[in-house]
């Protein structure tokens, strides 16, 4: 497997990284971020028109990429300018939908151009990291569904024009099979929504959903048999923060590298003093084994053995990312945790994707048990 990045993606990583750096300083993401919708629209209909989502879905879709690879790319320029705008919900979401009728993938035009937002409301107050944790519930209704049920931490959910959601149509709370998903209008009757942002500043929503009723056409993929295609949806998400945590962990590495080479104590700058480069080295190793991951994650994004890989990386990000972050915030001093400065902002990142998609001790867990069941 060739892990070099083609000449094309070069250029798409040149590009966006460009981009990112020229027009989303730290006080701009400030300003976008405190704004009505938590994001710009402006800001994403140019990204839009860049190819920066386009990259993040096949060519079948109306996309150029959708490989681990470009996922990987895009979202690692992203985690270098703590980008907010909703380029995770739509990749989760537009990923299920491309395997979709072509009614359902046609949507995914209007999304590629800037135009249409999606969202997955998946998660629910009481499921935490299990997949397969289902309460809320959709009922035959004639032709259609009746959708009821509670969706937390929903991505992007306060301004989604479509929302993914998954319902248990058969079986037990917790069962694999049993699962469908729906696209549902975000204005339809009974949908309710309740946006803030999340601790590092990112749009969420809490949704209610109260006797909502959608078509036979709603249904993405075989009814009762969706879990294949939430798992695959939260394999594209995992590696997209993953990518993300390695971009914010390059910039942390280099603020704290360029602050030890100016700070003064006692006269004498103080990245000469050799505790703070050993430690400094350690931070360097440590972002490198992410690196290595995050490019194995993503070559392996479309094998069998996908879940194993990126389980692996997830769990190294929340184990060395938090050491980085933490380390960032100690080397610099409590200029680190004012506002206006930027190695905070990055670190609480670092730190939140631990917490998306399963944490470090979950992902050890679920390691724990593709060994086992390859063992077996």
């Amino acid at each position: 497997m060739d892990f070099n990045h083609t000449e094309e993606r070069q250029m798409l990583a040149d590009m966006a990284g460009r981009f990112v750096r020229e027009q989303y300083p730290i006080e701009k993401r400030h300003e976008i971020a405190e704004s009505d919708d938590g994001f710009s629209r402006e800001m994403w209909a140019q990204m839009a028109e860049l190819g920066l989502i386009g990259a993040l879905f096949t060519e079948d879709v109306g996309g150029f990429g959708g490989k681990g690879f470009d996922i990987a790319v895009i979202f690692e320029e992203l985690g270098r300018g703590l980008v907010i705008e909703p380029f995770l919900p739509n990749l989760m979401a537009g990923s299920v939908l491309a395997r979709g009728n072509d009614e359902q993938k046609a949507v995914l035009e209007s999304v590629i151009g800037g135009e249409t937002l999606l969202s997955f409301a998946h998660g629910e107050p009481g499921s935490r990291y299990d997949l397969a944790h289902v309460e809320t519930t959709a009922k035959k209704d004639g032709d259609g569904w009746v959708i009821d049920g509670i969706k937390a931490v929903v991505m992007g959910g306060d301004s989604a024009d479509q929302l993914l959601v998954s319902a248990r149509t058969s079986g037990d709370t917790k069962d694999k099979d049993g699962i469908s998903l729906f696209l549902v209008p975000a204005g339809a009757k009974g949908v309710s929504r309740r946006g803030y942002r999340t601790v590092d500043g990112y749009p969420a929503a809490e949704i209610t959903l109260d006797g909502v009723k959608v078509g036979a056409d709603a249904v993405i993929g075989d009814a009762h048999d969706s879990y294949a295609n939430i798992e695959v949806s939260f394999a594209y998400g995992t590696l997209a923060v993953c990518a993300e945590a390695l971009g914010a962990i390059d910039v942390a590495i280099n603020m704290t590298l360029e602050y030890l080479k100016t700070r003064k104590q006692f006269g004498v700058v103080i990245g000469k003093f050799q505790a703070l480069q050993h430690r400094m080295a350690d931070m360097m190793t440590e972002r490198e084994m992410i690196r290595s991951n995050v490019i194995n994650a993503a070559g392996h994004l479309e094998s069998e053995d996908r879940d194993w890989h990126v389980s692996a990386v997830k769990q190294l990000i929340g184990r060395s990312g938090r050491m980085i972050a933490e380390e960032a915030i100690q080397m610099h001093g409590g200029i680190a945790m004012t506002w206006e400065y930027a190695a905070g902002h990055y670190s609480k990142r670092i730190i939140m994707i631990d917490h998306l998609f399963g944490d470090v001790d979950h992902h050890t867990e679920r390691l724990i048990e593709m060994g086992k069941a390859n063992a077996a």
